[in-house]
């Protein structure tokens, strides 16, 4: 009985933390954390530089290069010095495989998780207008801290749980289902290491993996460029020639 008492007292304390809030008030305060709806809606364009791991012991760097309305360019060289791209030029996707020179369309479901990548403002600015729907499930704990915890259900039927810190209301970790190859994997992303870009609260680092396995993929972002000059042929599908 004495050893529940202090996890009494945190789901108490919790509790009067999400009750005293609205799930309207929370999302402000979120958009207000990453720093303010319209310093989000200004931004024309940004690249993320990142290191990302592909396997234990291994690393390759990549590039994120995002454009207004929805467009998204991922470019990734591995070890052995093959490259991948995968593109979402606002309608559809295409992708160059590793090591591949031809670029072919991306399947649905790949094109489902490109489409949501390329969200240039993130699922919770305008979630209405853009069809999506958000409630809030109540309070939370995120490694031991207090947190607010939140459905989205988007246009398209994914449906994610998003962890918002009580204290700074910044993302800390979503879960999602998602289909890969026909197969549905639960998955958990945790982010961090927010830093101060531009006028944006942005962070500079993800850790991917599989819900309840200790295997993560780290993303480490080590530079983020905003308002750079994007040729939209960037996006555009290369006609093979």
């Amino acid at each position: 009985m004495l050893r529940a008492l202090p996890l009494l007292a945190l789901a108490t304390g919790l509790a009067a933390t999400t009750s005293a809030q609205t799930l309207d008030e929370i999302v402000a305060r979120n958009l207000e954390a990453r720093g303010g709806l319209a310093r989000i809606k200004a931004v024309t364009s940004m690249r993320w530089t990142a290191r990302m791991t592909i396997a234990p012991g291994l690393d390759a760097p990549a590039t994120l290069e995002m454009k207004r309305p929805g467009r998204m360019r991922l470019d990734l060289t591995l070890p052995d010095g093959a490259t991948a791209t995968q593109v979402f030029d606002g309608d559809g996707g295409w992708q160059i495989p590793p090591g591949g020179d031809e670029a072919v369309p991306l399947s649905a479901e790949e094109a489902k998780g490109a489409a949501e990548r390329a969200d240039f403002d993130g699922p919770l600015v305008d979630y209405k207008a853009k069809g999506h729907s958000l409630e809030l499930l109540g309070p939370a704990s995120v490694d031991g801290s207090a947190a607010f915890k939140l459905r989205l259900t988007l246009k398209n039927g994914t449906v994610q749980t998003i962890y918002l810190d009580a204290a700074s209301y910044l993302e800390v970790k979503d879960e999602a289902t998602r289909t890969v190859r026909g197969t549905e994997i639960p998955t958990e992303q945790r982010v961090g290491d927010y830093r101060d870009v531009g006028g944006l609260r942005l962070p500079h680092r993800f850790e991917n993996g599989i819900l309840g396995q200790p295997d993560r993929q780290t993303i480490a972002i080590q530079k983020i460029e905003i308002d750079v000059p994007l040729d939209d042929a960037r996006f555009t599908m290369p006609d093979g020639d």
